[in-house]
């Protein structure tokens, strides 16, 4: 039924194009502000890694090392996603468009949250590993313990970006689906635009 009733908004929604408006200005302000968050997280570490992988030795260099590599992946995905935030119309946007881009953004952060307890867990897997072998003893600590710091901002970071967005749908993009339902007779839709008033259309007509 849900399903139906996101089908049939698509028409209905446009009397609401404001609001509409609104909702993507405020998701992709979201965005710029998780970009940003990132970039300057990636750009500190790899501004201090960079130097402690020019002047440390062994666990530490390896550490560094992997703080600086880590850090420029995350400062390549951070920079275009700001980028493409800003550059966004928030009016451009239909409602399927909105839907389809509110749910993206959802599920991505949450399939990255999983996929961060797998990194904090490979650095740890790296750090229990490395008294079995005296010659990558150094290595596998610092890459661990680069891992785990990298993959525990990454879970809190995409944790909150979830949580957000998840929020920001719920108090707003939810709303305009309660507000609509299948006519009296079923052939139709009714909008509601006030604690009495409907808009109703016809399937037939849509």
């Amino acid at each position: 039924m849900r399903t139906l009733l996101v089908a049939l908004i698509l028409i209905s929604f446009n009397a609401n194009a404001q609001e509409l408006e609104q909702f993507n200005s405020k998701r992709l302000e979201i965005d710029k502000k998780l970009m940003l968050t990132l970039g300057g997280w990636s750009l500190a570490n790899v501004t201090v890694s960079a130097i402690g992988w020019a002047t440390t030795e062994n666990e530490a260099k390896y550490f560094h090392q992997m703080n600086t590599i880590w850090s420029g992946i995350d400062m390549a995905l951070a920079i275009p996603g700001y980028f493409k935030a800003r550059k966004a119309d928030p009016s451009s946007f239909t409602f399927a468009q909105t839907w389809k881009e509110q749910n993206r953004a959802e599920k991505t952060f949450l399939f990255n949250t999983a996929l961060d307890v797998a990194y904090v867990s490979s650095g740890l897997y790296l750090r229990s590993i490395a008294k079995y072998d005296p010659e990558t003893y150094q290595q596998n600590r610092g890459f661990g313990n680069g891992i785990i710091l990298q993959g525990g901002f990454l879970f809190l970071f995409d944790l909150t970006a979830y949580a957000l967005h998840s929020t920001h749908r719920k108090n707003k993009l939810d709303g305009f689906l309660d507000k609509v339902d299948l006519s009296d007779n079923g052939l139709g839709i009714q909008y509601k635009l006030g604690n009495f008033n409907t808009f109703e259309r016809s399937i037939v007509e849509l």
